[in-house]
C-alpha cells in the first residue's frame, strides 16, 4: 500500500511538473544556459601554446592551481576565456558586503530599497571588471615568463599579447557574471553557486578516472580508496543532515477582535538553520586565498624571495593554510549569518505585526534572544564548516586525491543540489496553488451563471 500511495505521489509530481510551463522554461533556460558556460570553458586564449602550457601546468600542478582549476571547471587547465571563471566577481561581493558595514554611506544605501541595492550591485560590477583585469594581467605576465621543454608558453609575447589576454579574460569573466545574474532572475536557483557547481560536476568523472587509475599504478592503495569512499559517503550524509538542521524559535499572535470575528491567536515559528550561511563561507575564503596566491604562482617567484616562502607556507596541507583557511571559513559564516539575518529588524517587525517570543518582551529583549540563539548556533554550524572542508585536506595532501573528493567540493555540489531542488519544488507548490484558485474561480462563475 505505502509503495502504491508514494508511486501516485511521484506520478502526481511529475504530473504537475508536466501542467507547470513556466517552470519547465525555467529549467530549460539553466540547462541552456550551464551549456554555454561549458563551452566557453574550451574556447582558448589567443597567442598560447596549449602543449608547452599543458606540460607546465602538470609540472606546477598538486597545490594552489587545482583548487583553482577545481572551481573554474577545467578551464584554467586549458586556458581558456573562462579561466578566471566567476571568482572576481565573488571577491568583489565580498569587498562590497564588508564595505556596507564599515561606511555608512553604503549601508544608508543599502536601506535604500530596490534602487540602493541595484547601485550597490552596479559598483559590485565595476569593482569586478578591476579585479578581473589586474588578475587577467597579472596571468599575462605570468604566462610570458613560463618556460617549457618546448619553448615559450606564449608564441608572440609583447604588450600587444597582454592587452588581448586581459580584454579576452575579463570579458569571459564578465560574460559569466551576466550569465548567472540572468540564471538567478530567470531560472531556478542561485546561478553563480550554479555554474560553480557546473564546473565541479563536470570535472567528477576526470577525476574519479584519475583516482581509479592511481589506484590500479599502486600509488593509491586499495585500503585508502576504500577510506576514501567511505568518507565521501560520511561527509555527503553529514552535509544532508546539517543542511536540514533547524532551530525552531516558536512565536505567538494574540487574540483580536476584527468586527464580529475573534481573529489570531494561533502559534507559529521562526526557522533559524544551522548553517544559515550555507555555502558561502567556503567559497569566499577560497576565493580571498586564490587571489593572492595565484598572483604569486604565477610571478615566477625564486626560491629564496620572500613570496615564495608564503606561497610555501600557504600550500595545500601546511598547518598555515589550514589555520587560515579555517579561520576565514569561521569568519565568513558569522559574517554571512549577520547580512541573512538581523536581529534587530526581526524583532521590530515580529513587534509590529503583534507577535512575541513567549516569555520575552517585544523590542530588545525578543533581539537579545535572537541574537543569543543565533550565536550559538553559528559556533555550531560554523564548526561543520571547517570540519568538511578541512578534514579531505589531510587526504589530499597526504594521497595526493583529486580536489573535486574535497569538503569544499562535496558541499557546494550537494548544498546548491538541495537548495535547487527546494526551488523546484516551491515553483510546484505555488503552480499547484494557481490551479486551485483558477478552479474556484471557474467554479464560482459557473455556479453563478446557473443562478441566474
Amino acid at each position: 500500500m505505502a509503495s502504491a500511495a508514494e508511486q501516485l505521489a511521484r506520478n502526481a509530481n511529475w504530473g504537475a511538473l508536466a501542467k507547470a510551463t513556466e517552470l519547465k522554461k525555467r529549467i530549460y533556460f539553466v540547462l541552456g544556459a550551464l551549456l554555454v558556460y561549458r563551452l566557453g570553458t574550451y574556447i582558448p586564449v589567443p597567442g598560447i601554446d596549449i602543449r608547452v602550457w599543458n606540460e607546465i601546468f602538470s609540472q606546477k600542478g598538486g597545490g594552489i592551481l587545482d583548487m583553482f582549476n577545481m572551481f573554474s571547471g577545467g578551464a584554467l587547465q586549458r586556458m581558456t576565456i573562462f579561466a578566471l571563471n566567476i571568482m572576481p566577481y565573488i571577491s568583489a561581493s565580498i569587498i562590497m558586503q564588508l564595505a556596507t558595514s564599515i561606511f555608512k554611506n553604503l549601508e544608508e544605501l543599502k536601506k535604500d530599497g530596490e534602487m540602493g541595492r541595484m547601485k550597490i550591485n552596479q559598483y559590485t560590477r565595476y569593482l569586478t571588471v578591476l579585479l578581473a583585469s589586474v588578475q587577467a594581467y597579472g596571468l599575462a605576465v605570468g604566462l610570458e615568463a613560463m618556460q617549457g621543454q618546448g619553448g615559450s608558453a606564449v608564441l608572440d609575447p609583447g604588450m600587444f599579447f597582454r592587452i588581448s589576454t586581459v580584454i579576452t579574460i575579463v570579458g569571459g569573466t564578465v560574460f559569466l557574471m551576466w550569465l548567472g545574474e540572468q540564471i538567478t532572475q530567470r531560472g531556478v536557483g542561485n546561478g553563480t553557486s550554479l555554474i560553480i557547481f557546473a564546473g565541479i560536476v563536470a570535472e567528477l568523472p576526470r577525476a574519479l578516472a584519475s583516482t581509479l587509475e592511481l589506484g590500479r599504478q599502486g600509488t593509491i592503495s586499495p585500503i585508502v580508496l576504500l577510506i576514501l569512499c567511505l568518507m565521501v559517503v560520511g561527509v555527503i550524509a553529514l552535509i544532508v543532515f546539517v543542511e536540514r538542521a533547524q532551530r525552531r524559535i516558536v512565536v505567538q499572535y494574540p487574540k483580536r477582535q476584527v468586527g464580529n470575528k475573534l481573529m489570531g491567536g494561533e502559534t507559529n515559528h521562526i526557522p533559524l538553520k544551522l548553517n544559515t550561511s550555507g555555502v558561502i563561507p567556503p567559497i569566499f575564503a577560497s576565493s580571498l586565498l586564490l587571489l593572492p596566491l595565484t598572483i604569486i604562482n604565477f610571478a615566477g617567484v625564486s626560491g629564496g624571495d620572500f613570496w615564495a616562502d608564503v606561497q610555501r607556507y600557504l600550500a595545500h596541507g601546511q598547518p598555515v593554510y589550514m589555520a587560515v583557511y579555517g579561520t576565514l571559513i569561521m569568519f565568513f559564516a558569522f559574517f554571512y549569518t549577520a547580512i541573512v539575518f538581523n536581529p534587530e529588524e526581526n524583532a521590530e517587525s515580529l513587534r509590529k505585526y503583534g507577535g512575541f517570543v513567549p516569555g520575552m518582551r517585544p523590542g530588545k529583549h525578543t533581539a537579545d534572544y535572537f541574537d543569543y540563539v543565533l550565536t550559538r548556533i553559528t559556533v555550531v554550524g560554523a564548526i561543520y564548516l571547517v570540519f568538511i572542508c578541512l578534514l579531505p585536506e589531510f587526504m589530499v595532501s597526504q594521497y595526493n586525491v583529486p580536489f573535486y573528493f574535497g569538503g569544499t567540493s562535496l558541499l557546494i555540489v550537494v548544498s546548491v543540489t538541495m537548495d535547487t531542488v527546494a526551488q523546484i519544488h516551491s515553483h510546484l507548490i505555488a503552480h499547484q496553488y494557481e490551479g486551485l484558485i483558477k478552479k474556484a474561480k471557474l467554479r464560482g462563475a459557473s455556479t453563478g451563471r446557473r443562478r441566474r
